[in-house]
């Protein structure tokens, strides 16, 4: 039964975090992040914006392909290239 009181945890450094004057990330720093927000148990990884760029497409797909534990989602406007970018880059991560 789960409780009413339970705090979900959505992280979004991977993302956010990133847009911030000077906090840019190598996809291995990305990587690493996501890592250490699993072991900490974070819910939800925000792994990044798949369609802004192929870095950080390929950055949300290895850490969908490498991440067990929160679910991992991108960030994804209503624009259909938008979402087929989320979904391809997300597809490796499933439903877990």
């Amino acid at each position: 039964m789960k409780s009413s009181n339970r705090v979900v945890v959505f992280d979004t450094t991977l993302r956010d975090g990133e847009q911030c004057p000077g906090a840019s990330m190598t996809p291995r720093q990305k990587l690493e992040v996501a890592r250490q927000l699993a072991r900490l148990g974070v819910d939800v990884i925000e792994a990044g914006f798949p369609v802004i760029s192929q870095g950080d497409f390929s950055s949300v797909r290895e850490i969908a392909e490498q991440i067990e534990g929160p679910k991992i989602c991108g960030l994804a406007r209503c624009i259909p290239a938008d979402i087929d970018a989320a979904g391809e880059a997300l597809r490796p991560a499933g439903r877990r």
